[in-house]
């Protein structure tokens, strides 16, 4: 049976589209709305295409800001102009996939379909990045990515995400993931690293090992507030102990995938299963090179 497909031009015609038929879905490079399209798990009664909107397919300087439109692929997000601004989200569009997903897909459905295994979003919620999204009536609000994937916050009918709001720190971050094969494939694990010099901050997001992105917080403090920021990026300085490099590994590994409870009849914490345990090693090594790389 065909479907119904609309091709608006702005984002408030998209809007208007999606409100009129509130059972449509929006597509923008659909490589997981087809995925799921093929696999039965999706019957959409109507499509609103977003390919023409040229407003959400580049980006642009804000406030202090990168406001990337929704529609970027992970092939644009690649190029050197934009590495050299925002250097793990650009690692991250790099490794999502082979070519033909790379050229694709984009930001905006990365976050909106809000995958666990999602390269992008462990990066973002490190960079603490808003949404900005369009709605009935010419309207536009913000919300916090991490509000979005963990349901804290919903997209109503007839939104649609326009823009990623990203704040400029000219500053060291990092990207880095596992993968059960040789060459681009989902994570196992990820994690990305943003450092904030100006504010002696440090951020990390371990993604795919949860259905979202976590933040180890105690962790991010805890190694911030061991480096000595005034050697961060110089060569051959010491920003952080080797010693304390690994322990942060262990502690993020630990945040994020914590020992199972304890027996109640012998106050003592089972064996993590083996695979689980392999998981925490991954993610300690993930940690652990994603700061050290960051720091060098």
């Amino acid at each position: 049976m065909t479907r119904p497909v609309t091709l608006p031009s702005t984002l408030d015609e998209a809007v208007a589209a999606l409100t009129a038929m509130p059972a449509a879905v929006p597509v923008a490079g659909g490589t997981d709305l087809m995925a799921d399209v093929n696999a039965g798990r999706l019957r959409p009664a109507a499509l609103v295409g977003l390919g023409r909107i040229s407003e959400i397919r580049s980006w642009e300087y804000q406030d202090g800001n990168g406001l990337l439109g929704a529609a970027l692929t992970h092939a644009r997000m690649g190029r050197p102009d934009f590495a050299a601004l925002f250097p793990a989200l650009a690692a991250a569009a790099r490794a999502a996939g082979p070519p033909q997903i790379r050229n694709a897909g984009t930001l905006g459905g990365n976050i909106v379909s809000a995958a666990p295994t999602g390269d992008t979003l462990p990066v973002l919620a490190a960079l603490e990045a808003t949404l900005v999204v369009a709605c009935p009536g010419g309207a536009r609000r913000e919300m916090p990515v991490s509000n979005l994937l963990s349901g804290r916050e919903l997209l109503n009918p007839g939104e649609v995400v326009g823009f990623v709001r990203v704040p400029l720190l000219h500053a060291p971050q990092t990207f880095l993931k596992a993968t059960g094969r040789t060459g681009p494939g989902r994570a196992i694990a990820s994690a990305a690293v943003v450092l904030d010099p100006a504010r002696q901050g440090l951020r990390c997001a371990i993604g795919a090992v949860a259905p979202m992105p976590l933040r180890p917080l105690e962790a991010e403090q805890w190694a911030a507030s061991l480096i000595d920021w005034s050697q961060v990026r110089v060569p051959g300085g010491t920003a952080l102990a080797p010693e304390a490099l690994s322990a942060f590994g262990d502690y993020v590994a630990m945040a994020c995938i914590p020992d199972p409870p304890a027996e109640p009849e012998t106050g003592e914490a089972p064996a993590l299963p083996p695979a689980v345990a392999q998981l925490r090693r991954t993610v300690s090594a993930l940690a652990r090179r994603a700061l050290g790389r960051a720091l060098a």
